[in-house]
């Protein structure tokens, strides 16, 4: 029998598991593991000011690394903080394992005594309840193979009382990667091949849309040859963003943000192939984007029906790269070939196309949010990450970047929700440990979890922020404009974030004004402390999302 405390082997077994960061708001019930992570070698522990925060930490780590993120709350009320980010994690198939402190097996009562199982479950986590000591390395196991297999955070629960009691057994623990199967590339029925190659050859004027899972497929090359084999315009889903970049047949972004030349291209469209991407009510426009085209979809997991939607007319049941290597090798044996969109003409009209290129009177002491965005991409690097939460900003952000690899873009907006960015920036920072983070995120969303600049200060973690500042909650703003209400009761006031910044001990400065980035920039290297710039936009310019979606212009 060793001298370890349960605490301690459960500390073991998640260093085991391959754990180097723990993302963590320490209370009664999870205080003495947290300090037990600490005391191992090479791990790094973030102790964040609230326990969404925590856990938007580890899905930012998670996002970035590929790696099972791991955050840690106590029981009760630190457990029914993070309702959101479990939720933002489950929609984004993001692993991650919760080690949340339960309340003591043996009291007759406790405060903070919860059910954690039903809210773990509605949220689309994976729960488990450790039930007795004997089952306990079991059950860790049973988590990171949840996590890492199905790809969706899981919460394991483990009492208080236990983790104090001494470790009965033996310490040999083996990780869930001995057990979880091997990564394999699942390829495509040749008979379905030929049928989509049928498809193929009798369209005119195809369009190829790749989404994440050809991001993680590694299957950019394929798809482009495909692409180029079958005549298609290619574009992506918004979080398959950048992995066409350079290609001259190349649309950015389908469905909602998709620039007023594409969707012109998308509704003459006869044959839409998506790869890797779900199809989903954004992408396609809520099925409108392309209403005369066939569809085929690639993916290892296809759906008929998704978000009310038929997704497609032939589904592929294949990994992207190997469906598109196999397709263009039968093209080649059956001699199909085509044309399609790619003409030099088509090539100079996408070179020329602009995702917004309407002009507006810019208010003094205020920048045109889209100009902006294009000042801050030509400044910061692109092998940098960017991180983008969610509002009315953020189409503005992904319309207007170019050139970054598609892995390097992180969108926080798989529930909806806004006030998550700037945590998942922290753990994606954290993660990287160069600095090379930037967080673009809105005014609202960063006040909602402003506390967390501290954790950046403390942690000595380097990043820059740039803060899209219009003094309110912009989509609402636009939304009450767009149907003549006022929208006072959405603005706040643009304060002074920079400030704000200063006094949790960060760097801060207020862009009001074109050409401040490259100075800014220079002088946030030359420090080795995070960056916040409070950069005033023009509350009066909508997106082109907006003024189409909701202003009802063509």
């Amino acid at each position: 029998m060793s001298k370890l405390k349960v605490s301690d082997m459960l500390a073991r077994a998640f260093a085991a598991e391959g754990v180097d960061h723990l993302f963590t708001l320490m209370g009664d019930a999870n205080m003495y593991w947290s300090t037990a992570m600490a005391e191992l070698p090479g791990m790094k522990v973030i102790h964040a000011r609230h326990e969404h925060c925590a856990v938007a930490m580890a899905d930012g780590y998670a996002r970035a690394t590929g790696k099972v993120g791991v955050a840690s709350t106590t029981c009760g009320p630190g457990f029914t903080q993070i309702m959101t980010a479990l939720t933002i994690a489950a929609r984004g198939n993001v692993p991650i394992v919760v080690f949340a402190g339960d309340s003591p097996l043996a009291a007759s009562w406790y405060i903070q005594q919860l059910d954690m199982a039903p809210l773990a479950l509605a949220c689309g986590a994976h729960y488990v309840g450790v039930k007795h000591i004997d089952r306990l390395l079991d059950n860790v196991r049973e988590a990171f193979q949840v996590a890492a297999l199905e790809q969706r955070p899981v919460v394991l629960a483990v009492p208080m009382d236990m983790q104090k009691q001494a470790w009965p057994h033996l310490t040999d623990y083996t990780p869930s990667s001995e057990l979880v199967p091997v990564a394999q590339r699942p390829l495509p029925d040749p008979a379905i091949v030929d049928r989509v190659i049928d498809m193929i050859a009798e369209a005119e004027k195809p369009i190829l849309i790749a989404g994440r899972g050809a991001i993680l497929s590694g299957a950019a090359a394929a798809l482009e040859a495909l692409a180029a084999q079958a005549g298609a315009l290619t574009a992506t889903s918004l979080l398959g963003k950048g992995l066409f970049d350079g290609n001259p047949y190349a649309l950015d972004i389908a469905g909602a943000f998709a620039s007023d030349f594409a969707r012109e291209r998308f509704a003459e469209a006869d044959l839409v192939i998506g790869a890797g991407a779900a199809l989903g009510h954004y992408t396609t426009e809520g099925g409108y984007l392309y209403p005369a085209a066939r569809t085929i979809q690639i993916d290892t997991n296809p759906r008929g029906l998704w978000q009310g939607l038929r997704t497609a007319d032939l589904h592929v049941r294949a990994d992207a790269r190997a469906a598109a290597e196999a397709i263009v090798a039968r093209m080649k044996q059956r001699g199909v070939s085509r044309t399609g969109f790619r003409t030099n003409e088509m090539a100079k009209l996408v070179a020329g196309d602009s995702p917004d290129s309407k002009e507006f009177p810019v208010q003094p002491n205020t920048v045109d949010p889209r100009k902006t965005v294009v000042e801050l991409d030509q400044v910061v690097p692109k092998d940098w990450e960017v991180v983008v939460g969610a509002g009315h900003y953020f189409s503005m952000v992904m319309t207007h970047m170019k050139g970054r690899p598609a892995e390097r873009y992180h969108v926080v907006n798989d529930f909806g929700a806004i006030g998550s960015a700037l945590p998942a920036a922290i753990g994606i920072a954290a993660a990287r440990g160069d600095g090379k983070v930037l967080l673009v995120e809105g005014d609202g969303s960063l006040m909602m979890h402003v506390q967390e600049l501290e954790t950046i200060r403390r942690q000595g973690i380097k990043m820059l922020m740039a803060v899209m500042n219009d003094g309110g909650y912009g989509a609402e703003v636009h939304k009450f404009r767009a149907n003549g209400i006022t929208a006072k009761e959405a603005v706040h006031g643009r304060g002074d974030l920079a400030a704000a910044a200063t006094g949790f001990g960060l760097r801060g400065a207020s862009v009001t004004q074109p050409g401040r980035y490259a100075p800014l920039f220079a002088e946030h290297q030359g420090a080795n402390i995070g960056t916040l710039w409070d950069v005033h936009i023009d509350d009066l310019i909508p997106s082109r999302a907006y003024r189409r979606v909701h202003y009802g212009e063509a």
